[in-house]
């Protein structure tokens, strides 16, 4: 089969002619993700944007990819290459697109279902569109495909390099045999159609632009992309101060044992290039505690897109600067058959690990911990109002970490998680389930000079019918840090019977939960940068008024004095306290 590639000779200088591609080729990214979200199916796709799509050129580099999920565009710099590898290139033609979730073939957790088609132009091979998207259910042992297993055949339906598509036409004895195994027939469905029309958008626009400028122009011009991006990204990693840097942290567990899961990153930081090292995480898990390399890579490259100028193109130059070293048979590169379904907790966790190392080295570049927690939430069972078996999965918004110079956010998604919420009033009239109570967590983010974000508590009460709920989820035991003297965030809480018996969950755990009674889920707020001492308290007294600290918090950390009934700081003994404890 014949691949697009350019043919010597041809030159490609005129630096806005670049530019107007590149932008050509974003937008055709973008588009399709307009299309993936306009018409799927399930919440988490549709309102939560819980998805990426990118273009790869003939060789299955990244060239374009659009603003969307960090950790899903990671993954897809991978995940292609694999799939197309193994399936072979030489088995595709016009029309054809091909599906896989397998983890253990470079994928990443099962939920996350690829779909790849190829575009060609009048027999030449010019690239592959793809799209990643998270499937409300794939299976296994509970609804949402996110309960503790202990390995990945029990985690749901596997699906390697396969042919989905045919000439344009779904082959419809695999999508019957894919959507048996699933529990929310109808969203995924609609969800598969999604992706199938994502990919349709991309390979018509990236057809065009053949037309108007030719395969050896656009070939040439992605060409000198890829070594623009390469090139910059390796001139800012040169900014960062030469050194070795290392940090430790902790998961509550893996689900399975109790015992901690160990995160360990030492960063090397050469002349220009960066070595992300591993090594030291522990061995695989027996729960679902486990990340793919695929997935580690993601966490990884966020970090370094953190690191550099934000104009430069996140492409295949940027990603061939990454140096990561991680052992199989780790938490942080399972071997098979280990499960993963937890895996975008360890690369929440991995990432927060390796901006903590970096910490001393550029420390007005890196935050506090965040929420560091994805917080899979999802449960299912028989809608009394239909009879009908649902499914539903989100994840939970926390506390951002405190900057060098501002708060923490409240109630976001951070760092390698991008998706947004799921509205109270679409989750109430599409399932059968109440939001009791929706709101930010006062006094959970940790004190500093500048203070943590808040944690949110999501209160779900079910109607009508038992539901079997699961939270796949982290951060109960072992707070989010502080960092240069600001304090611990408040750890995550998962509480079954909150208005009643009140007993706390694990933060991997599945319960059937009866009629009318609830869950809440409470996750955690940020770290503080800096000390307490040092915040104004002007601004501790903004935050009583705005219901983020209470008054007996602000005396306790800031050692601020309110006097609540008029609003103010009472200056004399606000300034007899810091003296106090600065002398301690």
């Amino acid at each position: 089969m014949e691949q697009g590639s350019l043919k010597p000779g041809v030159p490609l200088s005129d630096p806005i002619l670049i530019e107007v591609i590149r932008n050509a080729l974003v937008s055709a990214t973008e588009e399709m993700g307009g299309a993936l979200r306009r018409a799927a199916y399930s919440t988490n796709i549709k309102t939560r944007n819980d998805f990426s799509c990118a273009f790869l050129d003939a060789k299955a580099r990244v060239i374009a990819q659009a603003y969307a999920q960090p950790t899903l565009l990671g993954a897809l710099a991978h995940v292609v290459p694999c799939a197309v590898e193994e399936y072979g290139i030489e088995r595709l033609s016009p029309g054809d697109a091909i599906l896989m979730n397998d983890p253990h073939r470079g994928a990443v957790h099962l939920n996350d279902i690829t779909l790849i088609s190829p575009v060609f132009h009048q027999g030449v091979l010019f690239g592959f569109v793809a799209n990643i998207a998270h499937h409300v259910d794939v299976g296994g042992g509970s609804p949402g495909s996110m309960g503790v297993a202990s390995e990945v055949y029990q985690e749901g339906f596997i699906i390697p390099p396969v042919k989905f598509v045919s000439q344009g036409a779904i082959d419809q004895d695999l999508f019957n045999l894919i959507l048996t195994n699933f529990r929310a027939k109808k969203e995924n469905a609609g969800d598969f159609r999604a992706q199938i029309a994502s990919n349709t958008v991309g390979a018509r626009r990236l057809t065009e632009l053949i037309d108007r400028y030719g395969m050896d122009t656009l070939c040439q011009a992605m060409g000198d992309l890829l070594d623009y991006s390469e090139r910059r990204t390796r001139a800012e990693l040169a900014k960062i101060p030469r050194g070795v840097y290392r940090a430790e942290d902790y998961l509550d567990d893996d689900g399975v044992s109790e015992a901690p899961v160990r995160i360990v990153v030492t960063v090397t930081v050469q002349e220009d290039r960066i070595v992300f090292d591993l090594s030291g995480c522990d061995a695989q898990r027996p729960g679902p505690a486990n990340a793919t390399s695929t997935m580690s890579f993601a966490a990884v490259a966020y970090v370094l897109k953190c690191l550099i100028a934000e104009d430069i193109p996140v492409n295949d130059g940027f990603y061939r600067t990454i140096n990561m070293i991680a052992p199989e048979g780790t938490v942080v590169n399972a071997r098979h058959p280990a499960p993963v379904a937890g895996g975008w907790e360890v690369t929440m966790r991995l990432a927060e690990t390796i901006l903590r190392a970096l910490a001393p080295a550029i420390p007005d570049r890196v935050v506090a911990a965040t929420k560091g927690c994805i917080c899979n939430i999802a449960f299912g069972g028989v809608d009394p109002r239909t009879g009908d078996y649902y499914t539903f999965y989100e994840t939970i918004g926390g506390g951002h970490g405190a900057r060098p110079c501002k708060d923490g956010m409240d109630g976001v998604q951070t760092h390698v998680h991008n998706t947004e919420n799921s509205p109270v009033e679409e989750t109430e009239v599409n399932y059968p389930v109440r939001i009791l109570r929706y709101e930010l967590i006062e006094d959970s983010g940790g004190a500093g000079r500048f203070r943590g974000g808040l944690g949110i508590r999501r209160d779900y009460c079910f109607l009508g019918h038992e539901a079997t709920f699961t939270v796949l989820s982290d951060r109960s035991k072992y707070a989010p840090w502080g960092l240069f003297g600001g304090h611990s965030g408040r750890p995550a809480r998962y509480v079954f019977a909150p208005a009643g018996e009140a007993r706390p969950l694990r933060s991997k755990t599945t319960v059937h939960v009866p009629p009318m009674q609830a869950v809440s889920i409470q996750t955690p707020g940020g770290g503080g940068y800096g000390s307490p001492l040092e915040r104004s308290p002007l601004a501790v007294l903004g935050d009583l008024k705005a219901g983020r600290v209470t008054a007996e918090r602000a005396r306790e950390l800031y050692r601020v004095v309110i006097r609540t009934g008029q609003w103010t700081v009472d200056e004399e003994e606000t300034r007899r306290l810091r003296e106090s404890a600065s002398a301690e």
